[in-house]
């Protein structure tokens, strides 16, 4: 029995026609089995409580077959890869199921490593259950911690071998999302001068996406801001939680101001503004102190590839989306110093916040200390506050700071602070651990840290999930192919 049987699908992207896709059917997985499953996802799309055992929900979900309304299709996209113009990409190994009409809204569905499409270049189309874990986690956990974020509906897992550094096992991963449009969408149609398609492209996102926009004199400079703005509350998001995206190209970067495709990405460890997550970035481009400008970046990009979409003098044109995309400056800078200041427990605004926000992250810089951890210390130390000093090499420095700091907190700030600093995140090594698992077919680890990742503002019952990371967790390297 189909489990999405009651829901229906609408498809609504699949109504832009073929310049935007390709329709193919998934390349199945051999003999497939159920890796993880999330329940939290599978509740937000309103499927039945006994899904997974319904025979047709692994078929499908493994690429082998599809039910009646769905519509598998590969969607084409351009974009800058680390600044550089990079032509035609697309989807080169998710393929897009249909659009789910669920209780939470349409809900567009995707199988990440469903084979061969026309845009998957040099590579075979497949993911691996490596990778498959770690964007299966990172999005729940994610979502979890409030970031917005695409969702993952769960893995499934195969014996059939696939090729990276080393010989590895193929998976699937459903993903979720209102919508998987990225801002290479509209650069591609702009850059290969498809200006119908562009336009026929930002008619239909602001249709079913942007609504709001439709009535302002220039719908286009109105859809441009409000992405200034999500992007600007996203970004703001990550650098809070000491999330490190990796490959923050422009065919990655979400419409919607979600975190898409988790490659290499990580969650820091030791605080370093210049932290580089991804072994394949060696200039360093989307460290984590870089990551703010880099969206600023990608916003003038995609500003570019808005240009058609206006009339009047290109210079004026230009102007207009320039302003809007200027919106994100000032945005992201508030939201920042909002989520600084409720990591440090302060409420209302005082002219210091910035300087005490900024003069405690230099000081765990030049200790090393670990970001979570500090400040998850750092939320008790109205009551004890040795643990927090065990965290700084310089004790005097921090001793001043915390006298500053004491002065401007009210009370009531313990349990705000442990509201907002997370105990655990998705460290590599606990990653890691889940993955080394599987590997040898046991998927127990996995599904129980879906479960400690799904609650971060809770003490573990392990307490090793909120602990330091060990001395071999500095080994680990994600790169492109992670």
């Amino acid at each position: 029995m189909n489990p999405f049987d009651g829901l229906a699908w609408t498809n609504r992207f699949a109504g832009l026609g073929p310049d935007f896709f390709t329709e193919l059917p998934a390349q199945g997985l051999p003999d497939p089995h159920w890796v993880a499953q999330s329940p939290d996802c599978a509740q937000l799309l309103g499927l039945p409580a006994d899904w997974t055992a319904r025979p047709e929900a692994l078929a499908a979900l493994s690429g082998n077959g599809a039910w009646p309304g769905m519509q598998p299709l590969a969607s084409v996209y351009s974009g800058h890869q680390f600044g550089v113009w990079a032509g035609q990409l697309g989807d080169g190994r998710a393929l897009w199921l249909g659009e789910l009409d669920t209780p939470s809204g349409p809900q567009e569905l995707q199988l990440k490593g469903g084979g061969l499409t026309p845009y998957s270049r040099r590579g075979d189309g497949r993911a691996v259950l490596r990778s498959s874990i770690r964007e299966f986690l990172c999005s729940e956990a994610m979502a979890a911690l409030g970031v917005p974020t695409t969702r993952a509906l769960c893995i499934t897992g195969s014996r059939l071998p696939v090729i990276r550094e080393t010989v590895e096992t193929a998976a699937v991963v459903t993903r979720v999302a209102p919508s998987f449009i990225r801002f290479g969408h509209f650069e591609h149609f702009a850059h290969h001068d498809q200006l119908d398609a562009l336009r026929r492209l930002a008619d239909w996102f602001i249709a079913h996406h942007a609504p709001e926009c439709a009535n302002d004199p220039e719908p286009a400079v109105a859809l441009l801001r409000k992405v200034s703005l999500q992007t600007a509350d996203l970004i703001a998001h990550w650098q809070a939680v000491g999330f490190c995206h990796g490959v923050m190209n422009t065919d990655n970067m979400s419409m919607l101001g979600l975190t898409l495709d988790y490659g290499p990405f990580g969650f820091m460890d030791a605080f370093d503004p210049g932290h580089v997550c991804n072994h394949s970035d060696d200039r360093g481009r989307y460290a984590y102190a870089r990551q703010p400008a880099v969206g600023f970046w990608n916003l003038h990009a995609l500003a570019q590839a808005f240009v058609p979409l206006l009339e009047g003098e290109q210079e004026a044109v230009g102007e207009r989306l320039l302003e809007a995309v200027e919106a994100y400056r000032e945005r992201f800078a508030s939201q920042m110093l909002g989520r600084l200041r409720a990591k440090l427990g302060l409420e209302g605004e005082d002219a210091g916040d910035q300087a005490l926000a900024d003069d405690f992250l230099k000081l765990m810089a030049a200790s090393s200390a670990d970001f979570t951890i500090t400040f998850r210390r750092l939320s008790r130390a109205p009551t004890n506050p040795e643990p927090l000093r065990d965290m700084f090499i310089d004790r005097e420095a921090i001793d001043a700071w915390l006298a500053r700091w004491r002065a401007r907190v009210t009370p009531g700030a313990e349990a705000r602070m442990l509201a907002v600093n997370p105990a655990v995140v998705l460290r590599n090594h606990l990653a890691e651990g889940a993955i080394r698992a599987a590997q040898q077919n046991d998927f127990t680890e996995t599904a129980r840290l879906l479960k400690v990742l799904g609650r971060p503002f809770d003490e573990p019952a392990v307490p090793s999930d909120a602990a330091l990371p060990p001395d071999w967790a500095s080994t680990l390297e994600v790169s492109c192919s992670s």
